[in-house]
């Protein structure tokens, strides 16, 4: 009888999600015929790429910036430096990797090519590269190294590839974009796997003083003919740039935003997996893909954010500052406001000169992961009794089950969630996700506890969700919680809920 109660609940979770989980779409276009109504129903239904989904559960990627700067001393080359200035006598590529792994980092970005054209790899398309450096008397190739090391670690590999070429004389002309694509053909070639190609829009003046009007369009095609599963970032059709350097994300971060050239000629020429265009629109704003912005699109699209910042003042090595390393309790607020505001972080650990990630932020990585350890492995609501007036499955929030989801009947999109710990829990984190691969649904939200005295107090409220979302606030001490959703798009799909306490070492 137990079975087939169990087999009767499934069905019914399996016909009611079916209802609210139709046609998705990776993007999609309005006609002015298109009601309010139809245009959020539109917007609760469009879902990552498998790509995307894929880069969104990473959560923390590195970048090794190294190249001729980290000799010369500087953040932007000129592109006049000497190769053979280059020479990182001690490099061990294996220990980057498994320095950041350890910390808890799924993937890493080198940069191959920076603004001042130098190439880390022996590329044959100009001279100025490792194979006219002292290391290894020129037949060194930090790009094999570091891909290899990836491949050992188990550790996702990308690439960046500065289209700001300060050195090549062709650049400013149309023979540079034959120069850049040949470039990109041999990382994407002679690798491997490549998970990640990361431009950046710098577009300076080269050599002859002129700039370049970069062939966006024939490089993501290339990427996409020999590197299919690699995400485009971020000037590129599948990850977007948060807006600033500093690691702090939106307190409303809507992973689909207006664009305003996905019409339907656009649509047609691509499949939803090969998108290659890069979406267009204002992607700066605090409110990117509220209500009042999405009703006057010409088209949404899933385009998440990814928030870049450096665990140094820098992004190449110098010594000086040594002594300036982000502390691990610095990362962890950096985590709070990046991961924890649904984006992806990425965290730039420059190599030295000897060609070594510095002791000084090994040990900052080593503390940041001693933190997230202690916070996030034991989750306070494990256990607990979890109940909704007008939902189902609420014990799928707490089973570290990513895909399994709470959802609500019919077409409610509100709800209340009841939560009784297994005891008297003293915490000040709450952890929420979505189930994107559904869509990204909830607008607003609130947290509350059951004082002594029998008053709901609320302690935590915020906007999106997303893939996740972190608040902190002043510690409690309760047994009993609520989770409110206030506002979704058509029925809210809550993934995990998690309840921590941080303690401020």
């Amino acid at each position: 009888m137990k079975k087939q109660n169990l087999f009767i609940l499934h069905l019914l979770f399996s016909l009611s999600f079916q209802s609210f989980a139709q046609e998705k779409f990776n993007y999609v276009s309005f006609t002015s015929s298109n009601t309010q109504e139809e245009i959020i129903s539109k917007a609760a239904n469009v879902v990552p790429s498998e790509k995307q989904l894929r880069w969104q559960k990473l959560e923390l990627t590195a970048f090794f910036h190294f190249g001729i700067n980290t000799f010369t001393n500087a953040e932007w080359g000129d592109g006049t430096e000497n190769p053979k200035l280059f020479n990182p006598k001690k490099l061990d590529a294996g220990q980057w990797v498994s320095a950041i792994k350890d910390a808890g980092f799924k993937q890493v970005i080198l940069t191959a090519k920076h603004h001042d054209g130098f190439c880390l790899w022996p590329t044959n398309v100009t001279q100025h590269s490792v194979k006219s450096s002292a290391w290894k008397e020129g037949k060194g190739d930090v790009v094999k190294e570091v891909s290899e090391a990836c491949k050992k670690y188990n550790i996702g590999f990308g690439v960046y590839l500065s289209p700001w070429d300060r050195n090549a004389e062709c650049y400013g002309t149309d023979a540079y974009n034959d120069f850049f694509t040949a470039q990109l053909t041999e990382l994407l070639t002679q690798y491997g796997k490549i998970d990640e190609v990361w431009f950046d829009g710098a577009c300076g003046e080269g050599p002859n003083g002129k700039k370049q009007d970069y062939d966006f369009m024939r490089w993501y095609a290339l990427i996409r003919k020999l590197q299919p599963q690699a995400i485009i970032a971020i000037m590129g059709p599948d990850v977007r740039w948060v807006g600033t350097e500093s690691g702090i994300g939106r307190n409303t971060e809507w992973s689909v935003v207006p664009t305003d050239n996905m019409e339907q000629s656009v649509i047609a020429q691509n499949s939803q997996q090969d998108l290659i265009y890069k979406p267009l629109g204002n992607m700066m704003d605090e409110d990117l893909g509220g209500r009042d912005v999405i009703y006057s699109a010409k088209g949404l699209i899933w385009y998440p954010a990814e928030t870049d910042v450096s665990i140094r003042p820098g992004w190449f090595y110098h010594s000086s500052e040594d002594l300036k390393v982000k502390t691990p309790g610095e990362l962890m607020d950096i985590y709070f406001s990046s991961v924890g505001m649904n984006s992806v972080l990425l965290l730039n650990i420059p190599p030295d000169t000897n060609g070594l990630i510095n002791e000084y932020d090994i040990q900052s990585l080593k503390g940041f992961k001693s933190l997230t350890d202690s916070v996030f492995l034991n989750n306070l609501a494990k256990g607990a009794l979890v109940k909704s007036t007008n939902g189902f499955n609420e014990k799928s929030i707490l089973d570290n089950d990513y895909q399994s989801c709470f959802t609500t009947n019919d077409a409610d999109t509100t709800t209340t969630i009841d939560i009784e710990l297994t005891a008297e829990r003293t915490f000040n984190v709450l952890l929420l996700q979505e189930n994107i691969s559904i869509g990204q649904r909830v607008e607003n939200f609130t947290l509350e506890y059951l004082d002594n005295t029998g008053n709901w107090i609320q302690i935590a409220s915020g906007t999106t969700i997303g893939y996740k979302r972190l608040i902190r606030f002043d510690s409690v001490t309760a047994q009993k919680l609520r989770l409110k959703i206030l506002s979704s798009r058509l029925n809210p799909t809550i993934s995990e809920l998690g309840i921590y306490n941080y303690r401020t070492q």
